[in-house]
């Protein structure tokens, strides 16, 4: 799965840390999504969207396969 966290995360000029605790997860856990070695549930990607202030669609987009 795609993702444009880190995109959003610059447009907001926020951290990882800082998305982190408005998402109610780790650092660590942000990270490996942006670097697409953790897919979220569906629950966490709509915590990282309303977190960014975006539409779920707007961050993230499933890859042929996926």
């Amino acid at each position: 799965m795609k993702n444009t966290i880190k995109v959003e995360r610059a447009r907001m000029n926020i951290t990882q840390e800082e998305l982190a605790k408005k998402a109610g997860v780790t650092r660590q856990a942000i990270n490996a999504i942006e670097t697409n070695k953790y897919a979220p549930s569906i629950v966490l990607a709509f915590k990282i969207a309303k977190a960014l202030k975006v539409k779920i669609t707007d961050v993230f987009e499933p890859e042929p396969g996926d």
